[in-house]
């Protein structure tokens, strides 16, 4: 294995692993409503990459790359969308989080890649081999059971799973870099955010609250959505998708401990035979993505 494809899977690694990690942040300011966490993740956010853009010396990248946006009316409407799409998996995920629905979370990222699949094949026209297939009635027979067991459909897991999978289906069809992508993305909805928290009363943006512990933890926010993509950015491009497909089960996989260990959310048999028929589903899935020949993936 040489050097380069070491530091892709360091990077993905940690990605994913800081990923599984976020629960803990977000329970840290679950006394503020989750839709207030969600302006300040995007305003923060906004502010960091503006921040990571200008160090790194690519503001006139940046600015002719939104110029090129701004005249593409297809591009335009892709990165809005994806923009208003990750906004609403962001407040699903911390209202899941701060909700003790962290093991629902966990379910909705596993099945994520076969959203994914299932979106590529409707509106990309990608082929489905037999063990893909397999993989859909396994992961739905899950998604039922619990369903009937709990007599509640589980939307937490769904929306979480088709919500990321749009949003990277749009990413993939607008095709923008990580860095500028999620600068443009946050820039287009944090006006939106930035209104929200000045006009909402007792408002989080008071000096008061900024100045204080769950303020710093707010502002903070921006550095705990940015970071781990741009590590995973930079690892995804030196690996083989197969590997990114196998690094990305271990953030639901900490997200499921943490939620049944640390936070003692109930496991019970019909989330141990549910997620049964989605791990199946994922490794009959893994087998079918080993028999591709392997590509390395584009910086997202």
């Amino acid at each position: 294995m040489d050097q380069e494809n070491k530091l892709g899977i360091i990077y993905a690694a940690v990605a994913y692993t800081l990923w599984g990690f976020l629960p803990i942040y977000w329970k840290l300011v679950q006394h503020v409503p989750a839709d207030e966490i969600l302006a300040h993740r995007i305003l923060w956010s906004f502010i960091f990459m503006m921040i990571i853009v200008l160090a790194s010396g690519k503001l006139r990248p940046f600015f002719r790359e939104c110029k090129q946006i701004v005249h593409d009316k297809k591009k335009l409407l892709g990165i809005s969308a994806a923009s208003i799409i990750i906004s609403i998996n962001w407040l699903t995920f911390i209202w899941a989080v701060n909700s003790a629905h962290v093991v629902q979370a966990s379910l909705g990222y596993y099945i994520n890649p076969l959203v994914s699949i299932l979106l590529g094949m409707i509106v990309l026209n990608e082929s489905l081999s037999k063990r893909q297939l397999l993989s859909f009635i396994l992961a739905a027979i899950g998604v039922v059971n619990l369903t009937i067991s709990f007599g509640v459909f589980p939307w937490v897991s769904l929306l979480l799973a088709f919500s990321f999978g749009l949003y990277g289906l749009l990413k993939k069809m607008v095709d923008i870099g990580a860095m500028f992508g999620l600068t443009i993305e946050t820039m287009i909805v944090t006006p939106i955010a930035l209104i929200y928290l000045i006009v909402i009363p007792d408002s989080s943006l008071a000096p008061d609250t900024m100045f204080s512990g769950s303020g710093a933890l707010l502002f903070g926010a921006g550095i705990a959505t940015a970071i781990p993509l741009l590590l995973f950015a930079a690892g995804a491009k030196r690996i083989p998708l197969s590997m990114v497909g196998f690094l990305q089960y271990i953030a639901p996989t900490l997200m499921l401990i943490l939620g049944v260990f640390l936070y003692g959310e109930p496991f019970t048999q019909a989330h141990l035979v549910s997620f049964v028929f989605i791990w199946a589903a994922l490794i009959i899935y893994m087998g079918a993505a080993r028999n591709k020949k392997p590509v390395r993936q584009k910086e997202i």
